[in-house]
């Protein structure tokens, strides 16, 4: 090799260096720790006024909120057993409701915060998921709305209906009710973390296949915790969507190569 080529080899060898070296490295300045400091006091302030202002619009609405959180529970009669049940009932279904509207508010104060202390490579990560993140949590919502909680309610009106007249508290509802909606999705987010362990090289797709057996005792128990019921039908339904969850993430984090 000419002393040219070695030197064109050189400097070839120097430019995707630097260039892996340039994705490796944020943009930005870098901020002091007060800065740090003084901007996340700004940004969790930011996010508690979006809160504060949702869930008091939630709360001026909740009643149609309370209604649509009824109706699986066909059938049923709900009974003030306290003074006062269904205003701190009302609070509870505002605050739930009122994080959910301020959700995207919250993830955006998160990302501009943690935005310039993320490489370039890290970053383009961030977009997808936050969007595919956003869309499994609700779907878990929708998921738990429209299978895990009429399944559960029917298994105990069922139950009991020849013997007992159904005449609930409608504080203990709604507490199963949200407890439920909201587990539910946070399981839904399984893939999202299958992902990024992927994408960084922590686990391989294969990794993650070769320890179904445990995944399914992991689902199986998951499902059991996660579920307010005691049920069997609500318990398979979560632990079963779990599952499809888990191995359709070990499926996208093949498709990326990993």
């Amino acid at each position: 090799m000419t002393p040219s080529e070695v030197e064109t080899a050189s400097q070839l060898n120097s430019d995707t260096l630097d260039t892996e070296d340039i994705n490796e490295l944020p943009d930005d300045v870098e901020m002091s720790l007060f800065d740090h400091l003084e901007e996340l006091r700004q940004r969790i302030f930011y996010a508690l006024i979006a809160v504060v202002v949702c869930v008091a619009g939630c709360f001026l609405g909740v009643k149609p909120i309370v209604r649509l959180l009824e109706v699986p529970a066909q059938g049923v009669k709900f009974l003030q057993l306290a003074p006062g049940e269904y205003f701190f009932v009302s609070i509870k279904v505002a605050g739930y409701s009122g994080l959910l509207v301020a959700s995207p508010f919250i993830l955006y104060q998160i990302i501009q915060f943690v935005l310039p202390g993320l490489t370039r490579r890290e970053r383009r990560l961030v977009a997808p998921v936050v969007l595919g993140s956003s869309i499994l949590f609700f779907v878990g919502l929708a998921f738990a709305y429209i299978a895990l909680v009429p399944a559960a309610l029917n298994f105990f009106i069922s139950y009991g209906a020849d013997v007992v007249e159904q005449l609930w508290s409608i504080d203990k509802y709604f507490e199963f009710v949200l407890l439920l909606m909201f587990s539910t999705g946070l399981a839904f987010q399984i893939p999202i973390i299958q992902l990024l362990l992927g994408f960084l090289g922590i686990v391989s797709s294969q990794q993650m296949l070769s320890g179904w057996r445990f995944v399914i005792i992991g689902a199986t128990v998951l499902g059991a915790v996660l579920t307010p019921s005691t049920d069997p039908l609500t318990q398979s339904l979560l632990a079963g969507a779990v599952l499809a969850l888990y191995f359709g993430g070990i499926g996208m984090v093949k498709v990326l190569g990993k």
